[in-house]
C-alpha cells in the first residue's frame, strides 16, 4: 500500500488529493488530506468576508465525499524526512510521497507592528475580525496597506459595503502596477468612485495601534489597518531540513519534486517554481495547475512512467472591484499585460466564473478524469 499524504486542504490540496485518488485508485494507494479546519475556505472571497458579506460554508468531508481520501483534521506540527512521517494534533501520519500544499500567510514580520496590530485575509476567522469591527463601527476608518490585486479588491470592497467607512489605499507604486495604462486609469476611476483615498508612492515601515507610521515620520490614523503587502510560507518545510528559498517556499525540480527530498511534491504558493519565463507567483490560476500536475506526476511515477516537467503561463488578472464593478486585464504567459482588458459588468461576470470555478473541478474531477487542459493547466 502506497501512502500519499497531502498537507493543506486550500485550492491546490483539494484538487491534489481528489485527483490523485482517482488517477492512482487502482495502484494500491491509500490517499490522506491534513487540514487544520474542516471548512473549506475559498481565499478569493475572503475580501468579501471582511466586509460581513456571508458565504456559504463548504466541508471538506463533503467535498471529499465519493473519492476515497480519508481526512485528517489536525495542524500539522512537524514532518520527520528521515522517517517519513507527519506529526499532526498529537497523531503520527506515514507517508511513502508527500504532497506539500500547505499555502501561504500575510507577511507581517519584516515590518514592526504589523504582527501586533494589523488586520490579514489569511482566513475566515481572520477576515471575520475586521468584519465584527465594522459591524460595531461602520463609520471607522480602515488603511489598507498594499496596491496589488489583493489590496486594491479589498478597498473596493470595504468601500462599497460601508460607504460610511473611510477608507484609505496606501501603497509604494500606483494600484494594479502590472497593468496596462488604459486598465490602470480604469481601475483608478472606479476606486475614486467608490470614495477610496489612494495614497501612492508611500511605505508604512511601522504599524501601531491607532494607524500607520510612513517613512519619513509621518503617522496616518486609522482604526484598523489591513495588511495585504505579500506573503510567506509556512516555517514547516524548512525545519523538517527541505531546500527552501528566501521566501521559505519548497525548491523542486521540473516535475514539482524537493530538489532535496525527492518523496515530497510540493505545490501552489509553498512551492519556489520556476518556468522558461520566470518564477511563478502564488494565485489560484497557477496553484491548480500545479496540483493537477502533482497529481499526474505521482499517477505516472507509480505506474513506471517518467513524470512529466511542470508547463504553465498566465492568462489574466481579474480583480474585482466591489460586487458591481471589475476589470480584466489579460496577460503572457509571464503576466505582463497584453494590449486587452475587460471591465464593466461582463468582467464582473467573468471574475465570479473565475471565483466559482474551483468547486465544479472538484465535483468533477470525483467522478472523471478531466483533461488538465480543462482545469487551466497548459
Amino acid at each position: 500500500m502506497h501512502r500519499i499524504v497531502v498537507l493543506g486542504a486550500g485550492y491546490t490540496g483539494m484538487i491534489a488529493a481528489i485527483r490523485v485518488a482517482r488517477r492512482t485508485r487502482r495502484l494500491g494507494t491509500r490517499v490522506t488530506l491534513v487540514n487544520p479546519s474542516d471548512r473549506f475556505t475559498e481565499r478569493l472571497r475572503m475580501h468579501q468576508c471582511a466586509t460581513g458579506q456571508p458565504l456559504p460554508t463548504r466541508s471538506i468531508p463533503e467535498l471529499l465525499r465519493g473519492t476515497g481520501v480519508g481526512f485528517v483534521r489536525a495542524h500539522a506540527e512537524r514532518i520527520d524526512t528521515a522517517r517519513r512521517e507527519v506529526v499532526a494534533g498529537g497523531r503520527v501520519i506515514g507517508y511513502d510521497t508527500l504532497v506539500y500544499a500547505v499555502g501561504s500567510v500575510a507577511e507581517t514580520v519584516s515590518v514592526p507592528g504589523a504582527g501586533a496590530h494589523a488586520y490579514t485575509l489569511d482566513g475566515i476567522d481572520a477576515a471575520g475580525r475586521l468584519a465584527a469591527l465594522l459591524g460595531a463601527r461602520p463609520d471607522a476608518t480602515v488603511a489598507v496597506v498594499g496596491g496589488g490585486l489583493t489590496g486594491v479588491e479589498a478597498a473596493a470592497e470595504l468601500a462599497e459595503r460601508h460607504p460610511a467607512a473611510r477608507v484609505l489605499l496606501l501603497t509604494r507604486d500606483a494600484p494594479g502596477p502590472l497593468m496596462t495604462p488604459r486598465a490602470r486609469a480604469r481601475l483608478d476611476r472606479a476606486l475614486a468612485g467608490l470614495g477610496v483615498r489612494v495614497r501612492a508612492g508611500v511605505e508604512v515601515t511601522r504599524v501601531l495601534a491607532d494607524g500607520v507610521e510612513l517613512a519619513g515620520g509621518e503617522r496616518v490614523a486609522a482604526d484598523a489597518t489591513l495588511w495585504t503587502t505579500g506573503f510567506t510560507a509556512s516555517p514547516l518545510a524548512a525545519e523538517a531540513g527541505l531546500a527552501v528559498d528566501g521566501h521559505g517556499r519548497v525548491v523542486v525540480d521540473a516535475t514539482l519534486r524537493s530538489v532535496s527530498h525527492p518523496d515530497v511534491v510540493a505545490i501552489g504558493d509553498a512551492a519556489a517554481i520556476r518556468q522558461p519565463w520566470g518564477m511563478i507567483h502564488g494565485t489560484c490560476q497557477s496553484g491548480i495547475p500545479s496540483g493537477v500536475h502533482a497529481a499526474d506526476s505521482i499517477a505516472r511515477v507509480l505506474a513506471g512512467r517518467a513524470a512529466r516537467p511542470f508547463r504553465f503561463g498566465y492568462v489574466h488578472q481579474p480583480v474585482s472591484l466591489g460586487r458591481r464593478d471589475a476589470v480584466i486585464q489579460f496577460t503572457h504567459a509571464d503576466d505582463s499585460p497584453r494590449r486587452w482588458f475587460l471591465a464593466g459588468r461582463a468582467a464582473v461576470v467573468y471574475k465570479e466564473l473565475v471565483t466559482r470555478s474551483p468547486l465544479p473541478a472538484y465535483r468533477l474531477s470525483k467522478r472523471v478524469t478531466v483533461p488538465a487542459a480543462m482545469l487551466g493547466f497548459r
